[in-house]
């Protein structure tokens, strides 16, 4: 049998970075824009004090104009900001978010969280909590998250 001659291998092409998806202004992708207007809506900012807070905060004039750290700094700003409430009874956002993380962490559904809240807080739900009663909850989800992982 004669042998095939031997024909040198070209080395793979080197893996391209995929691009990043088109955005307007080339600053963030969509989901991220969409994550900042769902914030708004959330806090029920107004356009003019939504305007100054993308200004004071990231320093741009609208949130298609948003960078990565831009971003970073805005998300940060509406969830430790305790002049941001999540409701009008006093509970702020970043107790909010924390409340459903622990909820997820427990993979409780939201009947089950309603039910807790009931039962123990005598409230319609997580949204009809205020402060404290905010803070009183997540250190009973801790509680029972700490339990379960004992019991586990």
């Amino acid at each position: 049998m004669a042998e095939k001659p031997k024909v040198p291998l070209k080395p793979p092409a080197p893996a391209s970075e995929p691009a990043a998806p088109e955005t307007p202004g080339g600053g963030l992708d969509r989901k991220k824009l969409a994550l900042v207007h769902i914030v708004k809506k959330e806090l029920g900012l107004r356009d003019e004090d939504y305007r100054c807070i993308l200004k004071r905060i990231a320093g741009v004039e609208s949130s298609k104009d948003l960078d990565e750290a831009g971003f970073r700094k805005l998300m940060r700003f509406f969830v430790r900001s305790d002049y941001y409430r999540a409701n009008s009874f006093g509970m702020t956002l970043k107790q909010k978010l924390f409340v459903k993380a622990l909820v997820r962490d427990l993979a409780w559904d939201p009947a089950h969280l309603t039910n807790f809240i009931r039962k123990y807080y005598q409230r319609d739900g997580l949204d009809a909590l205020d402060r404290k009663d905010a803070s009183k909850l997540i250190e009973s989800l801790k509680a029972v998250r700490a339990h379960d992982v004992r019991a586990g």
